[in-house]
């Protein structure tokens, strides 16, 4: 249902774009997002962006990530710049799914590995 890409590995200061696409049957998508998590705690809000464009950040990317969305391709993306070591994580994506159906339910990327390291 969702492909997540773009993960890697970074020097410091460096930049990745990730990007999420969702498939399938779908009617509409409300809200996207990016979340992070590393090893031993919970997953954590990066990023979100609402189907009319507005953006919500974690005080810790602020100035530095930037959550942006392709409705026609059904596709959020996440562009990090200014790396950190402490951005290393795996990232998730999440979409807000409204079916034909009616249905509307919350569906998670497998996630994606962001290593920052000289």
């Amino acid at each position: 249902q969702l492909q997540a890409s773009g993960g890697g590995l970074v020097q410091p200061g460096g930049s990745l774009r990730l990007s999420c696409a969702a498939s399938g049957s779908i009617f509409s998508i409300n809200d996207m997002g990016w979340y992070r998590q590393v090893p031993g705690k919970q997953r954590e809000l990066v990023a979100t962006i609402t189907n009319g464009g507005t953006t919500d950040y974690a005080d810790y990317v602020k100035g530095r990530f930037t959550v942006s969305r392709d409705n026609a391709k059904n596709t959020v993306y996440l562009q990090m710049n200014s790396l950190k070591p402490e951005d290393t994580a795996v990232y998730y994506c999440k979409v807000e799914i409204v079916r034909y159906s009616g249905s509307c339910m919350n569906y998670w990327g497998k996630g994606t590995q962001v290593t920052v390291s000289s």
